[in-house]
């Protein structure tokens, strides 16, 4: 598929309902897509539809070895739920020594390069082998969560891992999510209820406060625009 496929299909889906766009692309890309959860509200809200059309999808995480326990019970919960199987990736054991023992175990509060470092040999590296054999990811962005995702589109080319990107809920608001949430019992995060909208790892994760936008809990010390692991690169 090239770059004019994806435009036409996005086209195509823009202002598609998220289950109308996994239809199709579980129909037409079985065996060869996979839901990327970070076990947050809106990947939980992806697991819920997805499981409904197709039991068989592929869903992994990323364990970084920095999660919060809380991340730990939803993926129990979210198995037994819905009695699927989620894959989970660690990291390199030998890259996480050689960074920890060269800059230190909190090294991310030290710079930004050292904070991308890190979530390249945490995230990024886990997150490359998981997308062997794939030809799409399904990610659970929202344009409401950033700045930095004002402008992703519902199906978009992503060019660093050459597959196709597809964000059912890109257009969906916060109040959308949670109706969906309370509407049909979906397993999530408790920290969401304790003020936490997005959850990452847990040094680099911390509760926001009243008037704040969704993503000022994570890495905070930070300028917004830089506030990206690199998952989502354009």
């Amino acid at each position: 598929m090239n770059l004019s496929d994806v435009t036409a299909l996005n086209q195509k889906y823009s202002n598609a309902s998220a289950e109308e766009v996994l239809r199709f692309f579980l129909s037409e890309y079985k065996n060869k897509i996979a839901l990327a959860s970070s076990m947050g509200v809106e990947d939980q809200v992806l697991t819920h539809i997805i499981a409904d059309i197709d039991k068989s999808c592929r869903i992994f995480t990323l364990d970084t070895g920095r999660i919060f326990p809380e991340t730990y019970s939803t993926i129990e919960r979210t198995k037994m739920q819905y009695g699927i199987n989620i894959s989970i990736f660690f990291p390199d054991s030998t890259a996480v020594e050689k960074m920890v023992n060269e800059k230190g175990v909190n090294l991310f509060y030290e710079s930004i390069e050292n904070r991308k470092l890190c979530c390249n040999v945490r995230k990024i590296e886990p997150l490359r082998r998981a997308f062997q054999g794939l030809e799409v990811w399904i990610c659970g962005l929202r344009k409401e969560q950033a700045i930095t995702r004002e402008n992703t589109q519902m199906i978009e080319w992503d060019a660093n891992n050459q597959l196709i990107k597809i964000n059912p809920l890109i257009n969906w608001t916060e109040k959308e999510l949670w109706d969906f949430v309370h509407k049909n019992g979906v397993p999530y995060n408790k920290l969401h209820d304790q003020g936490f909208p997005s959850i990452g790892c847990q040094p680099c994760t911390r509760a926001i406060k009243n008037g704040e936008d969704v993503r000022a809990g994570r890495w905070w010390w930070e300028n917004p625009e830089t506030k990206e692991c690199g998952l989502h690169a354009k």
